[in-house]
């Protein structure tokens, strides 16, 4: 009996110490399972921290580069501006010069020789009165013309109209009548600057009896001056005022 009493005080007592430690492992094994979840939220937020430490970063980085390309796209705007405009300016100074082919309204000029009788030839009246053509032109200038040319030779600063021979040159190419007559401006003003009264055309008919017609045109093709200009003396002079 004493045996069997001993047996069951040491199995009681074996089923008491594994209740024990069953219970005290589970209780372990709770608060294992309580604390591993807070420490990966800490982590979590020091994580997600560091990513929005990094996107303000790179969000103030962005806001500087588009900073950096609105002053770079400013200057490129100003700097095309110039541009535009110094080529406009260019151009118009090209025009002047004669540098330019140019087209517009205006008028067409015939300067002919009066008609010839057959059996009396004659030389030509208006070859040897050439000045009357510069004359011509002088009023088309007065008048607002904004490029001339005769007998397709542009008429700049540096024309010259004289008699060569069997010919009149015009920026030394020899022309011969009829002379065609260009100019681009307004075709009203420049008409009535020719045909006015006791005027420059009326003076050429009466006085040495030549054709002379004018005609309005919608558009007007003026060539550009072939020759080359250069300055042997002439030289630039800074303004300092």
């Amino acid at each position: 009996m004493k045996n069997i009493k001993a047996q069951l005080a040491i199995g009681l007592v074996c089923i008491v110490l594994g209740v024990v430690i069953a219970l005290q492992f589970k209780t372990v094994q709770t608060n294992l399972g309580g604390v591993a979840p807070v420490q990966k939220a800490q982590e979590l937020a020091a994580e997600l921290k560091k990513i929005r430490e990094e996107k303000e970063a790179l969000l103030e980085e962005v806001n500087s580069l588009e900073a950096k390309m609105k002053e770079i796209e400013d200057a490129e705007s100003k700097k095309n501006v110039l541009v535009k405009n110094m080529s406009a300016e260019l151009e118009k100074y090209k025009i002047i010069s004669g540098l330019r082919k140019v087209k517009g309204p205006g008028i067409v000029v015939v300067v002919d020789d009066p008609p010839m009788d057959p059996e009396f030839l004659t030389d030509s009246t208006i070859m040897y009165n050439y000045e009357l053509l510069l004359s011509l032109i002088n009023k088309l200038n007065d008048a607002g013309a904004e490029a001339i040319s005769i007998n397709d030779q542009r008429f700049v600063s540096r024309t010259e109209i004289n008699l060569a021979g069997s010919n009149v040159n015009i920026n030394a190419v020899p022309t011969a009548p009829p002379f065609i007559i260009k100019a681009i401006g307004n075709p009203d003003t420049l008409e009535s600057a020719l045909n006015i009264r006791f005027g420059i055309v009326d003076h050429m008919k009466s006085m040495y009896n030549l054709q002379v017609s004018v005609k309005k045109q919608d558009e007007v093709v003026i060539p550009r001056y072939n020759e080359v200009i250069k300055f042997r003396y002439a030289k630039p002079v800074e303004d300092t005022e």
